[in-house]
């Protein structure tokens, strides 16, 4: 079988390959942390020089993946009918792990990504009826009349804040709490400690440099959203779910309840709006 060339995906939205890869890789091993057969299916069937972004063997980004499954499963438990808003979501397989997952086959997805991802994701992913697509920007606020509210609507941002400029994740932010009251959304960013790093971009290889990303929030700052931005009722700090080797859970449950160590982990938020 012929594979489909990667080499379209540039800048940020080529970080979308750099993810796939890694939660590929994760699920590809004996004893994963994840089952994603679709992400190892994307990986085989793509041509591209993975090799450049360097080392690959590691945990956060299936750890990641398995977090916001878990807090989408749990809206749609409530909420069977709902619409799960994708936005810049990449190369992620979250539809068909969810999907398999026994939350039912009521709720529906709307893919928000770039033309180039999205061309990229409907020559290689599964067509389903529950699946939309909008070829746009995130920023871009059209994707939001496609949305139904009716039946709760639950918005993912996974990877997309901290490459915006701060102004654009907080008015993005600021426009899904005005626009769907009772929704939800979630979104991860980087330690605030490594911002003056992340925003010069980081090297994972003598051939590779994620994008810079400008946006960092401490956790301090992201519960003043509740008092900051109108719509937001409730600001919920998660921990991620749980790895592979009891040394790394110890590390992850200790950063996650002793303030003093806040600066230097990775955040995952969860929004209620109301």
């Amino acid at each position: 079988m012929s594979k489909v060339d990667g080499s379209a995906l540039t800048g940020v939205s080529e970080t979308a390959l750099m993810t796939l890869l890694v939660r590929a890789t994760e699920a590809r091993r004996p004893d994963a942390i994840i089952d994603d057969p679709m992400a190892i299916k994307l990986v085989d069937s793509i041509d591209f020089d993975f090799g450049k972004f360097g080392f690959t063997r590691r945990q956060d980004i299936a750890r990641r993946a398995l977090t916001f499954d878990k807090y989408t499963k749990r809206y749609l438990v409530d909420h069977p009918s709902a619409t799960v808003v994708a936005l810049a979501e990449g190369l992620q397989t979250s539809f068909y792990r969810i999907n398999e997952s026994g939350v039912g086959d009521q709720f529906r997805w709307l893919t928000v990504d770039l033309p180039p991802i999205v061309e990229l994701r409907e020559r290689l992913l599964p067509h389903s009826d529950r699946v939309s697509v909008c070829a746009q920007s995130a920023l871009d606020y059209g994707w939001m009349d496609r949305v139904d509210p009716s039946d709760g609507v639950f918005i993912t941002a996974e990877g997309l804040l901290m490459y915006l400029q701060p102004e654009e994740a907080l008015g993005l932010i600021t426009e899904c709490a005005k626009r769907f009251p009772g929704g939800q959304m979630m979104f991860d960013l980087p330690p605030v400690l490594f911002g003056s790093w992340l925003r010069r971009g980081i090297p994972t290889s003598l051939r590779y440099r994620v994008p810079p990303m400008p946006f960092t929030l401490s956790p301090e700052q992201i519960a003043n959203l509740v008092h900051e931005v109108p719509g937001i009722r409730a600001v919920h700090d998660l921990p991620w779910d749980p790895g592979r080797g009891k040394v790394l859970n110890a590390v992850m449950w200790t950063l996650q309840r002793l303030p003093l160590l806040d600066p230097v982990r990775p955040l995952v938020t969860l929004l209620e709006f109301g």
